[in-house]
């Protein structure tokens, strides 16, 4: 008895939550601020994984070094993302330290990738919520870089514009370094996969 209970506490470790932020409908399909749901899009792409719709989002699951991946897009739009994030880390049991959200930001020059276990929102409506929701910003975030090429008071017709051709050129390259973050963050944790991809 005592061997299954742990065995059973063993495999639910080895369970997380990836969630990809966006924004539903066709619309934003290949905006900027939906880079988040590309990033998942390719994880499930990758591992021939279907998306099902489920309750408060979009869902897909994949295996990796024996690790089970549960992918999730939020169908909440981007400013209630939180409601989604939470009711998935409870319908699975999955430890907040084994959730990591995929985002956009404008901070950081296009296709650069950093990933940290906490932090501020940086102003990103779809952390904020996160944050509210679950009381604090102690999980781990893959931020995206999408450039700042905006005029001032402009920067919401910007995020939510879609990729210029020369940034779709290097689109597939950047997903899939994302990709890898996200099975490493899984396979070897967090402070490991800082340490391999953010000198990068």
């Amino acid at each position: 008895m005592k061997e299954s209970r742990h065995s059973d506490k063993y495999q639910e470790t080895m369970k997380y939550l990836i969630t990809g932020l966006g924004n539903i409908g066709s619309e934003y399909a290949d905006t900027r601020h939906n880079i988040g749901f590309m990033v998942v899009d390719a994880l499930a792409r990758a591992a021939e994984a279907k998306w099902e719709t489920e309750q408060l989002g979009d869902v897909a699951r994949i295996r990796h070094k024996g690790r089970i991946f549960v992918l999730l897009k939020p169908s909440t739009y981007m400013n209630r993302s939180g409601k989604s994030v939470r009711y998935w880390l409870q319908k699975e049991k999955i430890e907040q330290s084994n959730l990591l959200v995929v985002l956009d930001d404008l901070n950081l020059p296009f296709g650069k990738q950093r990933l940290r276990g906490q932090g501020s929102d940086g102003g990103h409506n779809g952390l904020k919520d996160i944050d509210a929701i679950l009381g604090n910003n102690n999980y781990a975030r893959l931020r995206i870089g999408i450039g700042d090429e905006f005029a001032k008071g402009r920067q919401s017709d910007f995020v939510l514009s879609p990729w210029s051709d020369a940034e779709n050129e290097q689109l597939p390259e950047i997903l899939k370094l994302a990709s890898d973050i996200v099975k490493s963050f899984g396979a070897i944790g967090l402070n490991q996969t800082m340490n391999l991809y953010n000198k990068k």
